[in-house]
């Protein structure tokens, strides 16, 4: 390992503190394009940083390489990737953040041989293993996401077994390459610790998938952590303590907004308690609505709520639903977005969806904000959500949805439900606030619909 110079190490303080500026910019919609201009511009002074102070560049041109492949990459994917898949991307980039981290421990162990201090080889260790179970994780969890595999949790006889063995093994081999710092026992850990990955993720479905990802970030975050020490280089320590407790704090919130415990979303599926994706269409009888049924509904009322969910990101419905509730404002209406912590596929992704359509951020409010006002409102205008607004999370002891908080639509005087079909939301439950008496369903994709919604209350 090359030593880093004092110039070069107080660079890197200096963007490690620049990273911590930019999550402060980040954690509010007026701040949140500084602050991650200010990021990016860290992390480009930290990748070139090293070609100033390395001696040794006779593998310059693969390190450019490299950069150059990734930064094409890294542009021509976020570029392209639509909202709706944003959470995938999420997925790829923490999974290889985590593969890359796992490559260098493996590659520096070579390097430190036996004379290492112990807590260095602890740390090599530990960035191999859970390096690689973040990778793996999160090559499952992109794959669920991505329909390329199914989204129910995958489980078979003897899981524990296998899952428990392999975690054992991961904790064994790491203690034999402290006392023994051998590269074989490194790519052995990094096997194992790829399983694991996978058997972590496997039993988890349908809507619990954005909080595995999460975790797996908090996973990347730590193990970037350790390689800084065992690197001995202030930003990644820096910067993957950030990530690690931002994750960690993140997994956490998500988890109590469902309701339920980490373990309970990780392994629920063992003893049939997580969530279990999309099950069959409904035959139950339901009141359907017309464009021009829903529109005299809402043009009259006094007090309405939108509740956006997935189905709208799909649709790319947004601005027509920005169109329409400013039309509503403009008759006298108040109006509402009520957003649910776990709406869509990721934290935030309904509040970024709606800034594509320039919502004013005044509008959205979150879920103990306004889930006081669902019993004042005339409508409630439910556009693609579903698990969100699901009575059976307060009413049906045995559903998978049981005990996390929603949003309390079942209260207001009316509802209509944008739904392309009767197939239930991600938790594989029938939703009986479409079979409400309240309840007018308005069948079709959200973007046709609103439109035609939205001509209707033009021609009131």
């Amino acid at each position: 390992m090359s030593s880093i110079p004092t110039w070069a190490q107080l660079i890197y303080l200096i963007c490690a503190v620049a990273f911590i500026l930019a999550l402060k910019g980040l954690s509010g919609p007026k701040t949140a394009r500084a602050g991650n201009l200010i990021g990016a511009a860290a992390a480009v002074v930290a990748c070139a940083l090293p070609f100033f102070y390395l001696e040794d560049l006779q593998n310059v041109v693969p390190m450019l390489a490299a950069i150059a492949v990734g930064t094409v990459a890294g542009v021509v994917g976020a570029r392209r990737v639509q909202m709706t898949q944003m959470p995938q991307m999420v997925a790829l980039f923490n999974g290889v953040g985590g593969g890359a981290a796992s490559l260098v421990a493996l590659l520096e162990l070579d390097e430190i041989g036996a004379g290492a201090p112990t807590f260095n080889l602890v740390a090599t260790a530990f960035t191999i293993a859970v390096g690689a179970i973040s990778f793996a994780g999160s090559a499952i969890t992109f794959a669920k996401l991505q329909d390329l595999m199914t989204s129910r949790p995958v489980t078979f006889p003897g899981f524990p077994v296998a899952f428990g063995g392999s975690l054992i093994a991961v904790v064994v081999l790491s203690v034999l390459v402290v006392r023994d710092p051998t590269v074989g026992l490194g790519i052995a850990i990094g096997l194992v610790g790829l399983l694991v990955g996978v058997l972590l993720v496997l039993p988890v479905g349908g809507a619990d998938v954005p909080i595995v990802i999460s975790l797996l970030n908090a996973f990347t975050g730590l193990t970037v952590a350790a390689g800084g020490y065992v690197l001995s280089n202030t930003l990644l320590l820096v910067a993957g303590t950030l990530v690690g407790a931002s994750g960690t704090f993140l997994t956490l919130l998500m988890a109590s907004a469902m309701g339920r415990s980490v373990a309970n979303i990780l392994f629920g599926a063992l003893k049939g308690g997580s969530t279990l994706g999309g099950g069959e269409a409904s035959d139950r009888p339901v009141r359907s609505a017309t464009p021009e049924d829903a529109a005299i509904m809402l043009a009259y009322a006094d007090r309405v709520i939108i509740v956006p969910g997935y189905g709208l990101a799909v649709a790319q419905a947004q601005h027509a639903l920005r169109e329409l509730v400013d039309l509503l404002n403009e008759r006298g209406g108040l109006v509402d977005y009520a957003i649910h912590p776990v709406a869509g596929r990721m934290p935030g992704h309904m509040n970024v969806l709606l800034a594509e359509a320039q919502v004013p951020y005044e509008e959205l409010k979150e879920m103990d904000e306004i889930n006081g006002e669902f019993k004042d409102a005339d409508v409630v205008l439910v556009v693609g959500a579903n698990d969100v607004v699901n009575p059976a999370a307060k009413t049906s002891p045995g559903a998978p949805i049981y005990g996390m908080p929603i949003l309390n639509a079942d209260q207001a005087k009316s509802v209509i439900f944008m739904k392309r079909s009767m197939r239930p939301g991600f938790a594989g439950i029938e939703n009986e606030l479409l079979f409400d008496e309240r309840t007018q369903l308005l069948f079709g994709d959200a973007k046709d619909s609103m439109n035609k919604l939205l001509s209707a209350v033009k021609a009131l």
